[in-house]
């Protein structure tokens, strides 16, 4: 029998924080006081950690244009020891995480959690800072924290009012022109204001920051180590190197190429062809001629992105209860090809839409785990590994790829996918990472006899994966990214990009922890003088999301890694 149950954190309890959490959270909609420079509000403590929302007012130039005044604040979930000192200045280390493509600050709930939770033991005190970007300004979580999916629903897609407010839509491109400016070096300058608002002595953040990310956020923390920010290379007080101690990246590398991460941004994406050059490009963001957010016409886009953080609210409201999520949502084109390219055993069905989701019975975690879980969905950015479906026969998933194909493996990654064979039948349910694998799994396998899972590839909590989706007042999700960001990236060798790598030893002048996913998009891509920590059996998104406990019964390796690259001296 697996071990991992002694972790001391049951579904109940977990439904029962978030819940208090999404029903004290209602002002996280409203923009902070004009008066105040900088707002922290309670999010809440538990397990030893202490958790806050922190706004600081950074206005863009004024050659942005317009923009809502949202805008023009930088957000960051501050995760805390509760018996630690509340001035971050006094930490022992704060960790400063820059998310992937995609992703929001809530993405980092567990694994600050852990990391915090894990020093603390140690006698240690340490702050995590889970960055949100500009762009996350336009997004509205008042029907998400409602705590309700009907409520959710109702908002987001039938213009029903939540609190006396109504949903004003999802931002069509003719309103994000301010945008168009959003790339890397507006992404770097932002985490350096925001470091020197809240750690003003510039020794205290050489001494005691960790600067790093996920994914794409290894990259942007390349270009942070390489920056100057005060326009002048011989001053180097200002120099990004000189703000850290240290560099961290997750499943990802500190450096200024995208091309370690290939597989990390969908093929189907509206992303401009930058060989056309960053003038033409730049000239098509600013007129509008070129989106400036990324989107693809399924899955990845802000209304179908929002469909994640509504599933993880059901789990979260009744976790075994059956669901009618899929019967509840609105017909419309995006959602309705969304849910085939989800819920499709084959081509056929795909092309049917016979059998649909809606044509299965499934709890709200199973649904949950159908979204995310990497034995169901087929983008290997998006999985994590959640456990698996229970409750009925088990068939192959051959779509978009069949099982055991070699088919884009970094897109779709290498998992077996499956997905519940009979419609109009049993309740599926789902059995939890730290389930699997015990007397009463029936061990399910594929058509060719490949068991579809194993104890030892199931990693992350259901319920705390849908406690940092649905219950966080920060989104798990970026539903608008700046295409400039992804596009600034991929032209690095422009002279408009190349001008921004000032100190390039900064890449190196720190200790650097490289931690890996060891089924995730680098696994055996990275030179081994990196020294990766690898966390086997882990997922892309795993590195943030694992549970405390492992099934071997051994703390989490990413956080206990990040916890000892924190204590060690510098």
């Amino acid at each position: 029998m697996n071990t991992s149950r002694s972790r001391g954190r049951t579904p109940g309890t977990l439904r029962a924080a978030a819940l208090a959490v999404l029903l004290t959270t209602g002002g996280f909609t409203a923009p902070a006081s004009a008066q105040s420079a900088r707002t922290e509000t309670p999010v809440g403590s538990g397990g030893g950690v202490t958790e806050t929302v922190v706004r600081v007012k950074s206005p863009l130039p004024a050659s942005f244009g317009a923009r809502p005044a949202a805008c023009d604040w930088l957000s960051y979930l501050r995760y805390r020891s509760s018996a630690g000192p509340a001035s971050s200045a006094e930490a022992d280390r704060v960790l400063i995480a820059q998310p992937g493509i995609l992703e929001g600050a809530g993405a980092f709930d567990s694994v600050a959690r852990n990391t915090v939770t894990r020093a603390a033991e140690q006698g240690r005190h340490i702050e995590f800072w889970a960055l949100d970007r500009r762009s996350n300004c336009l997004e509205d979580r008042t029907g998400i924290a409602s705590g309700d999916q009907h409520t959710a629903v109702d908002y987001y897609y039938r213009g029903k009012q939540v609190q006396g407010r109504t949903f004003a839509g999802f931002v069509g491109n003719d309103k994000l022109g301010w945008m168009a400016g959003l790339g890397i070096e507006q992404t770097v300058r932002d985490e350096y204001d925001l470091l020197t608002a809240e750690l003003p002595d510039q020794s205290v953040r050489k001494d005691k920051v960790l600067c790093g990310g996920h994914s794409l956020g290894g990259v942007i923390t390349g270009y942070f180590a390489a920056a100057d920010f005060d326009g002048d290379p011989a001053t180097t007080a200002d120099a990004g190197q000189n703000q850290c101690a240290g560099y961290f990246a997750l499943d990802t590398t500190v450096s200024t190429s995208l091309g370690d991460l290939s597989g990390s941004i969908p093929d189907d994406t509206n992303l401009p062809d930058v060989g056309l050059g960053y003038g033409v490009v730049q000239a098509g963001l600013d007129s509008g001629l070129l989106p400036r957010s990324l989107s693809a016409p399924v899955l990845l886009n802000p209304e179908t992105m929002t469909l994640l953080a509504i599933a993880g609210v059901g789990a979260l409201q009744d976790p075994g209860g059956e669901a009618d999520l899929p019967g509840y949502l609105p017909a419309n084109t995006n959602i309705e090809a969304t849910n085939r390219f989800l819920f499709s055993k084959d081509t056929a069905t795909f092309l049917t839409g016979s059998p649909a989701v809606k044509d299965f019975r499934l709890t709200n975690q199973a649904v949950l785990g159908s979204l995310m879980d990497d034995q169901s969905v087929p983008l290997a950015f998006l999985q994590s590994s959640v456990g698996f479906f229970d409750g009925g026969p088990i068939t192959d998933k051959n779509f978009p790829a069949a099982n055991g194909s070699s088919a884009q493996p970094g897109l779709f990654g290498t998992e077996y996918k499956a997905i519940p064979a009979v419609p109009h039948g049993p309740l599926y349910t789902w059995r939890d990472y730290d389930r699997v694998g015990d007397a009463d799994d029936p061990g399910y396998r594929a058509s060719d006899g490949t068991p579809f899972t194993a104890a030892g590839k199931e990693v992350t909590d259901i319920q705390e994966l849908a406690r940092s989706m649905a219950a966080q007042p920060l989104d798990f999700t970026e539903q608008y990214f700046p295409t400039k960001l992804v596009t600034d990236l991929e032209l690095s060798t422009s002279p408009q990009v190349k001008r921004l790598v000032v100190h390039p030893d900064g890449l190196t002048a720190h200790p650097t922890l490289t931690v890996l996913a060891g089924d995730g998009l680098l696994a055996g891509r990275v030179p081994a003088d990196l020294h990766p920590v690898v966390a086997d059996g882990y997922q892309h998104l795993d590195v943030l999301t694992a549970a405390p406990v492992q099934n071997n019964g051994r703390p989490e390796p990413v956080s206990t890694a990040l916890t000892e690259f924190a204590r060690t001296p510098r």
